[in-house]
């Protein structure tokens, strides 16, 4: 039996898999070894699994994860996990995950649009090439941390509709002092700013609200996907901004003369698949 972890910055997946079949799946919060210190990981492991994951014998445990890009970072998660899991533990990206979900052994463009975003060249072994996503501070252009940041500033500036600046304060039971706070002061700002893209879903039907959508998901085609060769390979999306807002998604890729074949809300199936047609390796 093995364990597949698939981990964003705001939950993570967890799938148990024999003989290439999901056995059970259960979601936790996100880890990230960036926010997260070792002993903090494997508190929240522990706490967040049923006891019945610890009694299995597992034959591996492959664990992708947001901020376990670096060496540094992986072994932090690994050294969490292997204090849990008593078992071999393969520690690697969630953008790994994003593309051999989505593209198995094949080439093409992997992105993620979730509460961060991301995007490489995958050349179906490894990824050879990555725009750097810069963060929720830096970059993250497209994710549901950038869309946050756009409508709090308009929120905060009285720049948004005065319908939706009264809905926001109202449905979060928040002041602006307070949203400052949570933003500057609080643990994981960028799941804080990743939660309006639930409360705007609701007023799509604003001309305000599409263009917020629109204009974040131009960024994240102008300044990550334009820097790959895209329109010679194949486009795919993973993550749940991808998900929850693909006409808006299809839309901005037409301006830029693209199709999207594929868009997934997680990468586990594709993961497992993938687990059953490769061999146990790094």
């Amino acid at each position: 039996m093995k364990l597949i972890a698939e981990s964003g910055s705001t939950k993570t997946e967890w799938a148990l898999v024999e003989n290439n079949h999901l056995v059970q799946r259960v979601f936790t919060e996100g880890l990230n070894p960036y926010f997260q210190t070792r002993r903090e990981i494997s508190r929240s492991v522990r706490l967040g699994l049923p006891e019945s994951f610890f009694r299995k014998r597992l034959e591996q445990v492959y664990f992708y994860g947001a901020g376990c890009s670096s060496l540094e970072k992986k072994n932090i998660m690994g050294a969490s996990l292997v204090a849990q899991f008593r078992t071999p533990i393969q520690v690697e990206s969630d953008l790994l995950a994003a593309a051999r979900g989505l593209f198995h052994c094949e080439m093409g463009i992997a992105c993620i649009l979730g509460t961060g975003s991301n995007s490489c060249f995958y050349d179906g072994k490894i990824i050879s090439k990555n725009v750097r996503p810069g963060g929720y501070v830096l970059g993250d252009e497209g994710s549901g941390a950038a869309l946050g940041k756009m409508f709090l500033s308009d929120v905060l500036k009285n720049l948004a509709p005065l319908v939706l600046i009264n809905a926001y304060y109202d449905k979060f039971r928040i002041t602006p002092n307070e949203l400052m706070d949570s933003i500057y002061n609080h643990p994981f700002p960028n799941r804080f700013l990743a939660m309006t893209s639930y409360f705007l879903a609701n007023y799509l039907e604003m001309d305000y609200v599409n263009n917020l959508l629109m204009n974040n998901t131009r960024a994240f085609f102008t300044r990550n996907v334009s820097q790959y060769n895209y329109k010679n390979y194949p486009i795919r999306f993973v993550g749940s901004m991808a998900y929850n807002f693909s006409k808006v998604l299809h839309a901005v890729a037409e301006e830029f003369g693209v199709k999207i074949d594929v868009i997934e809300e997680t990468s586990m199936a594709g993961l497992i698949e993938f687990h059953s047609m490769t061999i146990d390796e790094p």
